[in-house]
């Protein structure tokens, strides 16, 4: 979860959500009937708990995420162990982080994709549905006893029909969560907080004091100077401060959000709360508070305004306190002390924002064709859905990388570091061990997910707990031609929602011109966008009761 929530959203801009028939929540058998002939190196009787080994030596094609944090190695005991344990090999296409969803779409669209396509948001998978590229994986499901289970058990079917298509099925293979686990926040300098005799903020009002007083005892510092201004403007701040206010935007932008009250969907960007989260970050700029730089400047210069004392606050989430900002301070600032805040809580109340669903796996439709078919799927069952599968890609090998006492608590072992848990460790798990690797570790239960936390994240998570998850919105499945329609709508919306949104927060554009803005977006078609996503919605309702 550490290395991964921020690109759950970072690319959610392909679409709405592409949603469910109720009617097929039962899954269609449609063309899985007859898997006689793909059964080759399949388990006979694989379920729930079991451990899968495929009966003869496999390998499956599976496109590989690059990361430049831990860059593929091949002598990873993650690979060696895998094959030991379920007689598969995983043959990675390697793809630079930097280039993933642009050389999936090339691969994809040439017919020359691995069988397993990882690391996809939905609703990226929108746009390989109607070609017939990739499998409605729902139709296999009976293939996939883990996950089954773990639908059932943590009462996730609202979640999963968000990702079904106007067939009622779906092509996305998520990552699945017990409970969420927000992990973005505001990362605050407590020593400063602590001069100036200031109570910890717990809501955006709260924060804004704080970044008052911050200014007022020194006037040449924008307290708050962000990162992650690729690809959305300050993304990660605007993710959380949408959430706050209602709305989607940032990461998490989608040009549809659901208004329980008026039990319809309204243009995100045009709608009273993108306003007021807009005058909000205005005023931020305005004031002084939040570096104007924020929208524009790289991650290192954000990190280097934080350790050089030239801000004080900045978006982050675990990884990036314990991996860069500590570090950085300890180098230039020892008495420095950084720490995430509880989410800062907005007009929408108290939320904890985090779906429990994230990025997931697309499966080429060229492998329903193959002998090995079945074992495949019983294989990504037990790899990315066992507890078993789950515990292995997160934690290693038990005796090498953790120990776990009578009680089921799993500990590191004190040779290898992650998150900072071991800093003098000689060998680390991502980078000399495979583990813990973006590809093949998310979801699970919250003892899994959690189980490398430190007692202060953990404290996070307390409080985030306490908060009600955020609403699943209907389901409003769009057909081709309707989608073929909003696809030509969303760039130009998105680009001039994101554009403006800029204007508006740097002054550029004053406020007094929302209107004249929601009426360009209007020519630009969110109204009729809106109008095809409430059709849907509607003759959803009408054909489910």
């Amino acid at each position: 979860m550490l290395h991964k929530t921020w690109r759950r959203v970072a690319i959610a801009t392909a679409g709405l959500l592409a949603l469910s028939l109720t009617t097929a929540c039962s899954e269609d058998p449609g063309e899985s009937k007859d898997l006689s002939e793909n059964r080759a190196g399949a388990m006979a009787n694989y379920g729930v708990g079991d451990q899968f080994k495929a009966t003869e030596a496999l390998s499956f094609s599976t496109l590989y995420n690059n990361h430049t944090f831990y860059p593929l190695k091949e002598d990873w005991p993650f690979w060696s162990e895998l094959t030991k344990r379920t007689n598969v090999k995983i043959e990675p296409v390697a793809v630079p982080l930097s280039d993933y969803e642009q050389k999936r779409s090339l691969l994809i669209g040439a017919g020359d994709a691995p069988l397993i396509i990882p690391k996809t948001y939905h609703p990226q998978e929108n746009a390989f549905v109607s070609s017939g590229a990739i499998l409605p994986v729902s139709d296999y499901l009976d293939l996939m006893p883990n996950l089954k289970d773990k639908i059932a058990k943590w009462n996730l079917k609202p979640e999963i029909d968000n990702l079904r298509q106007s067939d009622g099925k779906f092509y996305l293979l998520p990552g699945v969560h017990e409970k969420p686990t927000q992990d973005y926040t505001v990362l605050v300098r407590t020593d400063i907080m602590q001069e100036l005799n200031l109570a910890t903020p717990k809501t955006w009002d709260d924060l804004y004091a704080v970044l008052k007083a911050m200014k007022a005892k020194y006037p040449n510092v924008y307290p708050y100077s962000d990162l992650f201004s690729k690809p959305n403007p300050t993304g990660a701040l605007l993710n959380i401060l949408g959430s706050a206010h209602g709305t989607q935007a940032g990461w998490d932008y989608q040009h549809a959000t659901w208004d329980p009250a008026a039990k319809k969907f309204n243009y995100t960007g045009a709608s009273e709360q993108y306003r007021q989260m807009v005058t909000f970050l205005h005023k931020l700029v305005a004031e002084g508070l939040l570096d104007p730089e924020s929208f524009t400047q790289t991650d290192d210069q954000a990190r280097q305004k934080l350790a050089n004392g030239k801000s004080f606050v900045v978006t982050g989430n675990a990884q990036t306190l314990v991996n860069n900002h500590r570090p950085d301070l300890a180098k230039t600032l020892p008495n420095a002390k950084l720490a995430k805040i509880p989410l800062p809580v907005g007009p929408a109340g108290e939320v904890n924002p985090f779906p429990r669903l994230e990025n997931g796996i697309m499966i080429s439709s060229k492998a329903r064709d193959s002998k090995n078919f079945v074992a495949m799927m019983q294989f990504i069952d037990w790899l990315w859905y066992s507890d078993a599968g789950l515990e292995f890609a997160r934690w290693g090998i038990e005796g090498t990388t953790f120990t776990k006492d009578a009680s089921g608590k799993r500990t590191l072992n004190p040779g290898v570091d992650f998150l900072g848990l071991n800093p003098k460790a000689p060998k680390h798990l991502q980078k000399d061990f495979g583990f813990q690797n973006g590809v093949f570790a998310y979801g699970g239960s919250p003892d899994l997910v959690r189980g490398f936390f430190s007692p202060e994240e953990l404290e996070f998570q307390k409080v985030m707990d306490a908060r009600p998850p955020r609403v699943v919105p209907p389901p409003a499945p769009l057909t081709d031609e309707e989608r073929e329609q909003v696809s030509l709508w969303e760039t130009p919306l998105k680009d001039f929602v994101t554009q403006n949104t800029l204007k508006f927060a740097l002054g550029q554009r004053p406020l007094t011109e929302w209107d004249a803005y929601v009426a360009e977006l209007k020519a630009k078609n969110s109204e009729q966008y809106i109008d095809v996503v409430n059709k849907a919605y509607e003759r959803f309702q009408k054909n489910n009761g």
